[in-house]
């Protein structure tokens, strides 16, 4: 007699299952750790107080430049011709965007291969805001669009993947608290 799931489909159902299963868990241990009260560390004192900025090597800097400041309406504070790098900010993140030696010769990052960053995440400031991101995406050459906006494990949290023209891994996150405050705000 065969089972309700025959060869990769069971494969594949329990894959999506445990997909879903690491996603939830995941996201709580995110926001467990984000609601975690400063000084809470018991005997640990933290001398850090936050990321100052990121950086990431692109393949195409004019693109990656473009992407954030054009299609994220960020501005760049700065940069190094000379090394080829360019900063950009929202005005509360930075990130500097640098040119990798040889652009032809770059190898593709692999986030179940390569040690490195898996990707980049960002708070973005509503469900609509989000969504009107994921329409711009549609339109920008070389951006690959991993997945739309969906709940993050069982929600509310809301967000997005993608590969912005270089390739890196950029998430697109509306907490859990801003989506329920417009859900409130809606009735």
């Amino acid at each position: 007699m065969r089972g309700l799931f025959s060869g990769g489909r069971k494969v594949k159902y329990i894959n999506h299952t445990l997909r879903g299963l690491f996603k939830a868990l995941f996201t709580a241990l995110i926001l467990t750790v984000s609601h975690v009260p400063a000084g809470a560390q018991d005997e640990n004192v933290v001398v850090t107080e936050g990321i100052n900025h990121i950086g990431l090597a692109v393949k195409d800097l004019d693109r990656s430049v473009s992407f954030f400041t054009d299609t994220l309406g960020w501005r760049t504070a700065g940069g190094d011709p000379d090394y080829p790098a360019v900063f950009v900010t929202d005005g509360n993140s930075f990130v500097t965007l640098w040119r990798v030696t040889d652009p032809a010769a770059a190898v593709e990052f692999n986030r179940k291969n390569n040690v490195g960053l898996h990707h980049l995440a960002f708070t973005v400031k509503s469900l609509k805001a989000l969504h009107e991101l994921h329409q711009k995406f549609l339109a920008v050459e070389g951006l690959v669009i991993e997945f739309a906006p969906e709940f993050m494990g069982q929600g509310p949290s809301t967000h997005m993947m993608i590969r912005e023209p270089s390739g890196n891994r950029l998430e697109f996150v509306v907490p859990g608290s801003r989506v329920r405050a417009e859900m409130e705000a809606k009735k």
